[in-house]
């Protein structure tokens, strides 16, 4: 039994610390400045840029680096499948410890890359290597010189392997996105991670689904991820939320039907993922009812009739906080709710 754990160490010891997916499509624009902040981490990255069948010059881009770094990148053309496909496309051909995906409109602070793989590489080498690493995320949004950074130091414990029993409160806009997340890539093949073709949004269920595999967790307190929010064809504009609703929706149900929650026994991970579903629920009944649409109204109630046709519990949970008001928003009454639960949705998401 210790010959095949000291096995399996000196294993992964050998592997990229980090496989890194850039899904691109039509990227030629700004991928370049997402890949060589993800270049910066040298032999212990593995670069995935996927072109999701691309019109411009996204694949010739891609395939440059790829020449110009070979071991490091990869270059992966595909039929167009939308942004969960090309995640799903990078996973399987990743061949690190770690799967991080970097938007091609994102970047990476290099100095934090370094910090996070010496800080992986460190707890590899001590066989304590986490299910799951986090680290801070800063919305770089045109026209605001003041950056907003998500930090988790009231939530979680820093700078040492810790548990879902460990974690405190998270606070309205303090929870756990793509953005900050780092997922084991073993843990995201077996959990049976499942991303739907042609679908914005899928990057809520790629960070909710696998969390009742995730047993340990290393939380870094460093600004990694640097999050754009500006083109005028960003899947988080009001617009393009609202004309998208319908993918919202599936989106949404997806993650209804992705665990029985009551079957969680750590209450703080059960809670956490109650509280993140009603934001979910949220967002889709904001956009239904601002579109102003008969038809989206009725939208909305039937997604609230579903969540309560499938779990009556989870329903009632969900409807008696703040956030789960939404389902009676469209009445006078709860306007002023609405407008409450609103703000708090844009806090999270920074929707333009």
């Amino acid at each position: 039994m210790v010959e095949g754990k000291r096995a399996f160490h000196e294993k992964e010891e050998k592997m990229k610390v980090i496989s890194a997916v850039v899904p691109c499509y039509n990227s030629e624009g700004y991928m370049e400045r997402a890949i060589r902040s993800l270049l910066s981490g040298g032999e212990d990255m593995e670069i995935i840029i996927v072109d999701d069948g691309s019109s411009d010059r996204t694949l010739e881009i891609a395939k440059r680096f790829e020449e110009e770094y070979p071991g490091i990148v990869k270059a992966v053309h595909k039929e167009n499948g939308g942004h969960g496909d090309a995640v799903m496309t990078g996973l399987m051909h990743a061949e690190g410890l770690y799967f991080k995906v970097l938007d091609s409109d994102d970047w990476v602070k290099e100095k934090a890359l370094s910090q996070v793989l010496d800080k992986l590489r460190e707890l590899v080498k001590l066989g304590t290597a986490p299910d799951m690493m986090i680290a801070n995320y800063v919305y770089e949004k045109v026209g605001e010189t003041k950056k907003k950074v998500i930090q988790y130091r009231s939530a979680l414990p820093q700078d040492r392997i810790f548990t879902w029993a460990d974690t405190g409160h998270f606070r309205q806009g303090q929870y756990i996105l793509m953005h900050s997340v780092i997922y084991r890539t073993s843990l995201l093949r077996q959990c049976g991670l499942s991303l739907p073709k042609h679908t914005f949004y899928v990057d809520n269920i790629f960070v909710y689904q696998p969390l009742p595999s995730v047993e340990t967790m290393y939380y870094m307190d460093v600004n990694l991820y640097r999050y754009f929010i500006g083109r005028d064809d960003q899947s988080v504009t009001e617009e393009n939320m609202i004309k998208r609703i319908d993918q919202q929706l599936r989106v949404t149900k997806l993650m209804i039907e992705a665990h029985d929650l009551w079957k969680i026994k750590e209450k703080r991970l059960r809670n956490y993922m109650i509280k993140y579903l009603g934001i979910m629920m949220t967002i889709s009944s904001i956009y239904l009812l601002k579109s102003g649409t008969e038809e989206n109204l009725e939208k909305k109630q039937d997604l609230w009739e579903y969540l309560k046709a499938y779990d009556k519990k989870l329903y009632r949970k969900i409807s008696m906080t703040i956030l789960g008001t939404s389902s009676k928003a469209d009445t006078k009454a709860g306007q002023g709710i609405f407008k409450i639960g609103y703000a708090i949705a844009r806090k999270i998401f920074k929707f333009n």
